[in-house]
């Protein structure tokens, strides 16, 4: 039932029109952060996470810019970059996250199990 939903990931996941589209075209209504906030989650990304850094202030960092998407009418996160795992959780919003890596792992369990692989 989710319709509005925050994208959080890399600057190009974000600011590239090619997810956007994409999740667009399944008839969700995109929000991603105001530049700054786009610009602090792509260096927690690369200048953190992807170095095993995981710090309390970038969580709560995180938290505030998920609490601005929910303002805007967010009514989902989506995870889009692996990483993001690693800092944010269902506890860390208000609202429902999609976690991404760990959707994707299990859509191939069930397309495996069903011998539905295209």
């Amino acid at each position: 039932g989710v319709r509005r939903v925050g994208l959080l990931g890399t600057a190009f996941t974000m600011e590239q029109e090619v997810y956007r589209d994409r999740l667009r075209d399944g008839a969700l209504d995109v929000r991603v952060p105001d530049a700054a906030g786009r610009a602090l989650v792509h260096e927690v990304i690369y200048g953190e996470l992807c170095l095993g850094e995981v710090r309390a202030e970038s969580r709560e960092a995180y938290r505030e810019i998920i609490r601005g998407l929910v303002a805007d009418g967010a009514e989902g996160v989506i995870l889009g970059c692996t990483e993001i795992e690693l800092l944010i959780g269902q506890e860390d919003s208000p609202v429902p996250v999609f976690p991404t890596a760990r959707l994707h792992a299990l859509a191939a369990v069930d397309a495996a199990l069903s011998g539905d692989i295209r």
